[in-house]
């Protein structure tokens, strides 16, 4: 028997279903995954993004503007972004290295440029600003805007005295620590042209209730499953409330206010020069402490012909996924030894598994 890595879609909260609905349906865009041991400092530069592909780097010839009319009529001289994405398996975390070019950078603390990222990491779909069905405006506010997908209006640059960042929503708790981080790096000052680096991560949640986070349920990143995801750029080159462009990802203007006008995302497993080729790990859930039944589950990756645990009570399985009994209670060693063409690994858990 042989076994591969396999992805699990995330959980869906609120009583709703995954949305198929999303926009781009020929467009399937990825997240790079980094190993937990490279995982990028949040300090404005851009050499620990220097592993990431090509292929995840998403450009200014992606976006189209939907509001002034120029669609994919974008001028690089004027304004040239590059945006990628990533992510570390068991960190619920978005990380983001935004790189763009702007002729005149405007950093008007009302109608400064903007970088705009809406996520909907359970694709619950649907509106996430204004609900309709609430008549009452400060109703919709406090208990539906931003609560199951989140939008992010960063300012690009900030500038003096100014938050990096306008949470739209009831919930300006998640863009902050421990929620939240940023770094920019630019050396251009106001009305100049010039690069700006910005370097964040944020956190999505299924669940972001406006009285903060005690009630908030974090949404889970699995391994191979898709996210909802999109963002736009507001270009301001003078200090008034008229943009020169909406440029954004989905190709569609609502993405900033209804999730079932996001992208796909799929959450990437780790590039083949990063893996190794074969990679022992397991969990485990006491499944009935009365009876101390704990069910194992192999998540080891790679090519695997043979499977053998050792349970720390003097017994053994060679099963995939083994349901063992412990006869008494105690905390116990269990070791997963595992084979195949790549060779041999193991791994063992000391005294995590605990019955009474």
């Amino acid at each position: 028997m042989i076994k591969y890595a396999c992805g699990i879609t995330a959980a869906v909260l609120l009583g709703t279903s995954p949305s198929q609905s999303l926009q781009r349906t020929d467009t399937e865009f990825k997240i790079f995954q980094f190993p937990a041991d490279m995982i990028p400092r949040v300090d404005g530069q851009t050499d620990d993004w220097a592993m990431v592909p090509d292929s995840y780097a998403y450009g200014t010839d992606q976006l189209s503007d939907t509001v002034k009319g120029n669609f994919t009529n974008y001028d690089p001289e004027d304004l040239d972004v590059t945006v990628r994405v990533g992510w570390v398996k068991g960190l619920n975390r978005l990380y983001f290295l935004y790189e763009a070019y702007d002729d005149y950078w405007n950093m008007y603390y009302k109608y400064g440029d903007l970088f705009e990222v809406a996520v909907d990491a359970d694709r619950s779909g649907g509106p996430n600003i204004a609900n309709p069905q609430i008549a009452d405006e400060w109703e919709s506010h406090f208990l539906f805007k931003g609560v199951h997908a989140q939008n992010y209006h960063i300012f690009t640059p900030a500038g003096e005295g100014r938050d990096w960042v306008f949470v739209w929503g009831s919930q300006p708790w998640i863009g902050k620590l421990p929620y939240a981080n940023y770094a920019y790096s630019y050396d251009f000052e106001e009305g100049e042209s010039g690069k700006l680096v910005l370097e964040f991560w944020i956190t999505p949640f299924d669940y972001a209730p406006y009285d903060g986070p005690e009630r908030a349920a974090v949404s889970k990143l699995e391994e191979s499953s898709l996210i909802a995801l999109s963002w736009s750029i507001l270009d301001f080159d003078e200090k008034d409330n008229e943009y020169e462009g909406f440029w954004n990802l989905s190709h569609e203007t609502h993405m900033y206010d209804n999730a079932s006008n996001l992208c796909a995302f799929r959450l990437m497993p780790l590039e083949p020069e990063y893996l190794k080729p074969l990679d022992a790990e397991y969990s485990f859930t006491i499944v009935d402490m009365d009876r101390r039944m704990v069910a194992f589950t192999d998540r080891s990756h790679g090519e695997i012909t043979s499977w053998s645990w050792d349970f720390g009570d003097g017994t053994s399985s060679t099963e995939q996924h083994p349901i063992h009994q412990y006869q008494e209670p105690g905390e116990f060693v269990v070791i997963l030894n595992i084979e195949g063409p790549q060779g041999k690994a193991r791994r063992i858990k000391v005294n995590q598994v605990m019955v009474k």
